[in-house]
């Protein structure tokens, strides 16, 4: 007989901090569960245990097999890599109790009992795959994975757990790196091959006049263009590419300093005046036409993580509580810091995520005192992490494949069960201004404190960062990811404003493997990889002279968003 539960708590209790120790499960306020007894042809007896953490989302299920007269095992995890297509079901008609539903077809897939699978778990469990194929390939094992680290992530955790103790590291790294990785462009004047508007590209920025014949000239570029696009004698300032391979995918780049000064002279009470070191360093921008890709977002093999973050003030942190949410482990979920095959097949894109939990949440300003700390939430594949604060900025993808940023309210909780993917860091970066019709700065782009911007205590906030933000322009949307190769937010906020963009918000920072983006172009079964900044490549892997990109690849530590094709039926032209 099959027992079926639905946890469907109020919503008022996802905005609420935890009060008692609880695992990861404990915190799906949409799981269901059902349970199934079950007995095997050599005559052992148990009972199966299934839940579906986001019946609304479909993708991530847990399943416990309790033998009878035996400890229970461990949960495994598994994924459905079809969750609009196919439910994954106990039922006790069928003689292995499991079953896939997809339509009108019923595939029973014996996990448990002792037909021909019944071992298949356990040989999952074993084998070297990350992603390990159940039932013909309609499920996944997902299987623990260790993540790549990077020499600079190891000497910054060494210093941080070692040597200095607590977030004292952070000012340090942040003098040794602050203009390691500046870039300034070589100029020349004339036109470009494509500086006109062309069908389908994004917005461009809006360039001081003086500029409009200048032409940037970068080496480090590391995207190749569409032939017809390129030209020797460089790129026209705030003007997009099409980059090569991939319809919809657009390359720009650009220096503050080339920004309309209409811009620059508005809302200097939101902005700072760019000094100059900043204000003649390059970015690089690339953007996807969110009609023709869709983004994922992926935590790493162990960040961010679930527990207290370093900022939090003693008041603020509940002792006998492992972390904010009221768990201190993601167990039994598996995160393997890997793109999993159905989704890396159409990935055409990889970038990192934000900061780690240590840097995640506020010692300073309102939010410091509000829900423990407003600790950055995040969701994957409709799991609850982290909850999602309000006053965050928050990139969020749908159930639907729709993609929105904004600032997070409590009365938008009431969408948690169709986000599929979420993260939130920090606070805006730029917003949309519904009175004034324009972009402006965030309100605390210029509180160091306040914003968490990282960076020291004595306003050295110029450093390489990333960040990303939505353009909307005539019913196309567009998702920009920008590396600034050494920039304060002030000058982050103010490229956005110029890109026109209606939201934006940081990443992450201090590194190229912080701010890694690859870029992904396929011909028949070969693959060629870019990167928006060429010596991100170093962060790649290579085995007999083939390259191995980060998070497509081999797993990663650290969290990440891929941006894939959409399905052909869901283009728009």
């Amino acid at each position: 007989m099959i027992r079926i539960a639905s946890f469907l708590l109020m919503l008022a209790f996802a905005a609420q901090p935890g009060d008692v120790p609880q695992t990861i499960l404990e915190l799906q306020q949409f799981r269901q569960t059902s349970s199934l007894k079950f007995r095997t042809r050599t005559g052992g007896e148990g009972t199966a245990t299934l839940v579906n953490l986001n019946p609304a989302i479909n993708a991530w299920y847990l399943l416990e097999i309790a033998w009878k007269d035996a400890p229970a095992e461990q949960p495994w995890h598994l994924e459905n890599p079809r969750p609009h297509e196919s439910k994954v079901l106990l039922d006790d008609k069928y003689p292995s109790g499991l079953i896939i539903v997809t339509g009108n077809d019923r595939y029973s897939c014996d996990l448990f009992g002792s037909g021909p699978a019944a071992g298949a778990l356990e040989q999952g469990r074993n084998s070297r795959l990350i992603y390990y194929p159940l039932c013909g390939g309609r499920l996944y094992l997902r299987n623990p994975a260790k993540g790549q680290r990077t020499a600079l992530e190891s000497a910054t955790e060494f210093l941080r757990d070692q040597v200095w103790g607590g977030e004292q590291v952070i000012a340090v790294f942040h003098h040794l790196l602050a203009d390691r990785y500046r870039e300034t462009a070589t100029t020349a004047t004339g036109t470009a091959a494509s500086a006109g508007a062309m069908a389908g590209q994004p917005l461009p920025a809006f360039i001081d006049p003086a500029a409009a014949t200048r032409l940037i000239q970068s080496e480090n570029l590391g995207i190749a263009l569409e032939p017809e696009s390129s030209s020797k004698n460089g790129m026209t300032p705030g003007a997009w590419y099409p980059a090569a391979g991939n319809a919809g995918a657009w390359v720009s780049v650009i220096q503050p300093n080339f920004i309309s000064p209409a811009i620059l002279q508005k809302n200097k009470d939101l902005a700072g005046n760019l000094e100059s070191v900043e204000a003649a360093s390059l970015c690089y921008l690339i953007a996807f036409d969110l009609d023709r890709f869709e983004v994922a977002y992926s935590r790493g093999t162990s960040y961010p993580g679930v527990g207290w973050s370093d900022r939090v003030t003693a008041k603020m942190k509940n002792t006998a509580l492992p972390g904010p949410d009221g768990i201190g482990s993601v167990a039994p979920l598996i995160s393997t810091g890997l793109i999993a095959p159905e989704d890396g097949r159409r990935t055409v894109a990889t970038f990192t995520g934000g900061f780690k939990r240590s840097h995640g949440a506020f010692r300073y300003g309102d939010l410091s005192l509000k829900n423990h700390g407003s600790h950055y939430g995040f969701i994957e594949n409709g799991v609850v992490f982290s909850k999602l604060q309000p006053g965050l900025a928050t990139i969020l993808m749908l159930n639907d494949g729709s993609l929105e940023m904004k600032t997070w309210t409590e009365a938008d909780d009431r969408r948690l069960a169709q986000i599929r993917y979420a993260r939130q860091n920090g606070v805006p970066l730029a917003e949309f201004d519904p009175a004034s019709q324009t972009t402006l700065p965030g309100h605390l782009v210029t509180k160091w404190g306040p914003g968490n911007w990282s960076g020291s205590e004595d306003d050295r906030l110029r450093t390489i960062r990333g960040g990303a933000a939505l353009q909307e322009s005539h019913g196309r949307r567009f998702l920009i990811y920008a590396v600034f190769s050494d920039a304060t937010p002030s000058a982050m906020a103010r490229v956005f404003q110029a890109y026109r963009c209606s939201y934006a918000m940081l990443l992450d920072m201090n590194a190229l493997e912080h701010t890694y983006l690859a870029y992904y172009r396929r011909s028949g079964s070969e693959m060629s990889v870019d990167h928006l900044i060429k010596g991100m490549s170093q962060l790649d892997q290579s085995e007999s002279g083939q390259v191995i990109p980060r998070f497509l690849g081999y797993p990663d530590n650290r969290d990440f968003f891929y941006v894939m094709r959409r399905n052909s039926k869901e283009v728009k032209r």
